[in-house]
């Protein structure tokens, strides 16, 4: 059976999206999933999303396979790409002002495309609290900030952030000499994060700019991470090392994040952009 996607990347963060939109149920399992990311005998991706109808009065549903076929709760970079995608669906010209509300297991989250091809999401609220991680770092209801974790023999101070999915956030001297492939593993099964954990090394460049590199669970070293950026900046602000509103730089590109001081919730902007459209049968 022929199915038709397209291809899109938030920085480098890249994605096969499939338009769902007739029914509920997907057409592919997570072992057809990881086949399609594979990127010598498949199309290649950090994972697939699928657009569904909406549930609860929302436009529309998004639901993730990972690379590895585990499916996450949310993607800051992939529900970019989705909204582009929708829009590509729906006939918009590239200059539309249009908001979507969009069903994730995270919760209902709204993206709005700019005219100049960037698209702003608002995040909604960080969650902070250790059952929300989920973690065992503190005691429920208590914050995971600045707090030891044992890895690899060293003591690093990590603080945790959830954005509907789970991050552990460490501030670092140089994210380039930390060896990303080696530690993220360890990072994300490590015993105190009892669903796994993506994790964000940051360098503070300045009050308004970090610098990030990410291992994202279930899919591993990425060039961008949505969620993380968002996590990472709530994180900078609650340690002190950074303004509510920053820019942080990854390895595919810049992402603008502003935690509202009056409404405490996250809004992401950033580009996503069409790669290329095709078919491939199941």
């Amino acid at each position: 059976m022929p199915i038709e996607f397209s291809k899109y990347h938030g920085l480098g963060n890249d994605f096969i999206l499939i338009d769902h939109r007739h029914s509920p149920d997907l057409t592919l399992t997570p072992a057809q999933a990881v086949a399609l990311c594979d990127r010598h005998f498949g199309i290649g991706a950090d994972g697939v999303i699928f657009a569904l109808p909406g549930q609860g009065g929302t436009d529309y549903t998004m639901r993730i396979l990972n690379s590895d076929g585990s499916e996450p709760e949310m993607c800051g970079n992939g529900i970019r790409c989705l909204a582009r995608f929708l829009a590509q669906l729906e006939g918009l010209p590239p200059e539309a002002d249009q908001t979507y509300q969009i069903h994730t297991l995270a919760g209902v989250i709204a993206p709005q495309l700019q005219p100049d091809g960037q698209v702003t999401v608002d995040m909604g609220l960080p969650r902070l609290q250790a059952e929300d991680i989920p973690t065992t770092l503190v005691a429920a209801g208590e914050k995971a900030i600045a707090q030891p974790l044992s890895v690899k023999d060293q003591t690093w101070e990590v603080t945790c952030v959830s954005m509907g999915n789970p991050h552990c956030i460490t501030f670092v001297a140089d994210v380039a000499a930390i060896s990303l492939a080696t530690l993220g593993p360890h990072f994300e099964h490590h015993p105190a994060f009892p669903q796994r954990i993506n994790t964000e090394f940051i360098e503070v460049v300045a009050q308004d700019y970090l610098k990030m590199r990410v291992w994202e669970r279930g899919a591993g070293i990425t060039l961008a991470c949505g969620t993380g950026a968002c996590a990472a900046v709530v994180a900078g602000v609650l340690n002190g090392k950074c303004d509510r509103t920053t820019t942080v730089e990854l390895p595919g590109g810049n992402l603008v994040i502003d935690w509202n001081p009056n409404n405490q919730r996250i809004y992401m902007t950033g580009p996503a952009q069409n790669v290329f459209t095709g078919t491939f049968n199941l």
